[in-house]
Formats: structure tokens, C-alpha cells, sequence
């Protein structure tokens, strides 16, 4: 597989998100593999996991050693299991599951303790997307987008096909910039699962799915954590210094005992849309894995084999991750 790494991104991390739990997935995934494994860690199609596919797009982008994997404690196993015959790179275990916010804001805590001027691309393990090349172009200009527009933070969309109100949507507005030939976008706003009247309106508007494929300055992402989730800070603050110090892993378990719960589209995106902008995905086919029916519809739609029995995805049972 060729490399897209770029020369001149020597500040270019990317983080994999692979901590969700997948519990609208558990019944079926039970079913098939006669125990629980989060969705990121099963592989639906070919021979790899949904987050080996997203670790090996990151290693598209960014050498390993850019590379910084959050999951939970308790799928260590699986996470380095995984990884076994790659250069994994650095992962991170969290104490407990608090969301998607502290998700991201642990990795990046990490990373700007090496490297305060870095550009992250934040990569969550449970979506799937094809063809790949054309998702990494876009993923590329992201990256350029969040470095011309330092002080935005820059999402991938998909275009939808249908008003599905289990995911988050972006209003898009006019353009801020352009991105070889693509046009960056202002956010109106965001909503996140809206009811399904209102996600048929919006559909019919023009609106687009939001990936949390994210890229965006380290410090722009830092700043905006502390206007929008002061509660959550000081504590990445205080492990930030202790990275690569002897109370690392004590300063880990004592700030998730405290950690709030907290979203990341909920309690930032929606509250700071004018921060945002918005990049159209071309020609991809992008779907949030959360249940066996999406699963199924999105194979059956690119003509790929599943590698669980079909049969397995009548019961209408859903998830929250997915993958390529």
C-alpha cells in the first residue's frame, strides 16, 4: 500500500479513537462469536478488524510514531493483540469509559507535551469508508484546511442518502476558504440525533452527516476545551505534566476518578459552531457501524462478502463505532 505520508507534516499526529463499548452491537456480536467484543475489534469484511483498517489509514498520513491509540483498560488485550505485528505506536488506556470528549482530549494531552504546535487528526475505529484513497485525499484536506485556518476546527461530512436521525448533522453555510479546489464551509449549526421530522427537513436542505473525522491546531483544540468543558481541564492539565514522569500512571487513575462524562459534539461542537468548518467527503460512502442491519445494507451497496453470516443481522439491534 502506498504511502501518503507528506514531507513538511513532521507536525502532523493522529489520534485513533477505539475506547466505545458497543453495546447496541452486543447481541449480534454475541451471537456470532459466542462472547462480547466491541464492533471496532470484530472484523465485519476482509481479514482486519475495523480498528486495524483505521490504524493502517493512519499510518497512511503519519509515521507510527505519530500515532497515539485512547481505548479502555479493560480491551487491552484486544488493542495489542491487534497490534502485534505493527508498530503500534503509543496507546493509551483510560481508567473508565467518560465519553468521547475526554476520548480525545487524553491523546491530545499526550501529544502536547511532545509537541504544543502539532496539527492532530482524530480518527474514531467504528466507521467504514470506501474506497479508502478517496477518503485519505479528503482526510488530507482537512489537515491543509486546519493549517490555513489555524484557528478552526475542520470536520469531514458525508453526503447523506437518506434522514437518518441516529447521527449527528451538520447545517453547513458559505465558504471560508478553498482546499485544492474543494470548498471549506462555516457551520451554521450542528444537531446531534435530531428527531426524525426535523432530520427529513434537514435532509431535504442540504444538510450532511458529521463524520468526527476531525483535524484541527493543538492549541486551538486545547483553548476551545477550556471556553467549552472548564470542568474537564485542569485535570488534563495536570496529566499533561506528568507524561513521561514517574506519577504518570497514579496522576491517570486519581484524574478519571474525577473525570466528568462529558460528549464531544454535544458539549463543544454544538456550543461553538462559528469555531468549526466544514469539508464535503467526494465520492466516498462513509457509515457509523452502530447496527447489523447498517452493516449488512452498506456491504450488500459495495458488493463486498460480510465475514459473519447474513442471517445474523435481522434483529435490529444497534451500536455506537465502525471502520474500512
Amino acid at each position: 500500500m502506498k504511502s501518503r505520508i507528506i514531507n513538511g507534516w513532521q507536525r502532523l499526529w493522529s489520534i485513533v479513537l477505539a475506547g466505545g463499548e458497543g453495546e447496541r452491537m452486543r447481541p449480534m456480536v454475541k451471537r456470532w462469536l459466542g462472547q462480547h467484543r466491541p464492533k471496532q475489534y470484530c472484523t465485519f469484511v476482509g481479514t482486519r478488524s475495523m480498528f486495524q483498517h483505521t490504524f493502517d489509514r493512519a499510518a497512511q498520513l503519519t509515521p507510527p510514531s505519530r500515532i497515539v491509540t485512547v481505548s479502555a483498560a479493560h480491551h487491552q488485550a484486544d488493542v495489542l493483540s491487534q497490534l502485534e505485528k505493527r508498530d503500534g505506536g503509543t496507546v493509551l488506556m483510560q481508567p473508565r469509559n467518560c465519553d468521547t470528549a475526554p476520548g480525545i482530549y487524553l491523546p491530545l494531552s499526550f501529544i502536547r507535551a511532545q509537541d504544543p504546535r502539532a496539527t492532530v487528526l482524530v480518527h474514531p475505529s467504528d466507521h467504514f469508508v470506501h474506497p479508502e484513497p478517496r477518503f485519505l485525499e479528503a482526510a488530507q484536506r482537512a489537515v491543509r484546511a486546519a493549517e490555513q485556518l489555524s484557528d478552526r476546527l475542520v470536520l469531514l461530512a458525508a453526503v447523506p442518502d437518506h434522514a437518518e436521525p441516529e447521527y449527528g448533522w451538520i447545517e453547513p453555510g458559505p465558504p471560508l476558504a478553498w482546499v485544492s479546489g474543494y470548498p471549506v464551509r462555516t457551520v451554521r449549526r450542528f444537531l446531534e440525533k435530531p428527531p426524525v421530522e426535523q432530520a427529513e427537513r434537514i435532509f431535504a436542505a442540504g444538510a450532511l452527516w458529521s463524520t468526527l473525522v476531525l483535524a484541527a491546531k493543538v492549541e486551538t483544540l486545547w483553548t476551545i476545551g477550556w471556553h467549552c468543558l472548564p470542568e474537564m481541564m485542569p485535570l488534563f492539565e495536570q496529566l499533561q505534566a506528568a507524561w513521561g514522569t514517574a506519577d504518570e500512571c497514579r496522576v491517570l487513575e486519581r484524574s478519571y476518578r474525577q473525570m466528568p462524562a462529558r460528549n464531544f459534539s454535544l458539549g463543544l461542537l454544538e456550543q461553538l459552531p462559528d469555531r468549526v468548518a466544514v469539508i464535503e467527503m467526494d465520492g466516498v460512502v462513509w457509515s457509523d457501524w452502530g447496527k447489523p442491519e447498517r452493516i449488512a445494507e452498506t456491504l450488500q451497496r459495495i458488493e463486498r462478502p460480510p465475514a459473519f453470516p447474513l442471517t445474523l443481522c435481522g434483529s435490529g439491534t444497534s451500536s455506537e463505532e465502525g471502520d474500512s
